[in-house]
């Protein structure tokens, strides 16, 4: 499953997954972008233009991310 980095969003900024499911963000944007939760669960280095950072979500709950770099960046994964 995967998250779309561009234009300085997250594409979709809401999206729900099986427990057990692997997230993907993709950075499509000229800028380096991060995935940081914010539980602390999972924190990506600066992700650069068409690289890529993966998460594997094992138990089931909403989860809020932002990038690190541009806070204005937020989004939501729902664990099922």
């Amino acid at each position: 499953t995967k998250i779309v980095v561009k234009d300085f969003m997250f594409a979709p900024t809401s999206l729900t997954v099986k427990a057990g499911s692997t997230v993907t963000w993709a950075n499509m944007d000229d800028e380096p972008h991060t995935a940081v939760s914010d539980t602390g669960l999972f924190r990506s280095a600066a992700i650069d233009t068409n690289e890529s950072f993966s998460f594997k979500f094992d138990k089931p709950g909403t989860y809020h991310f932002t990038c690190s770099i541009h806070p204005r960046m937020v989004g939501t994964i729902v664990v099922q």
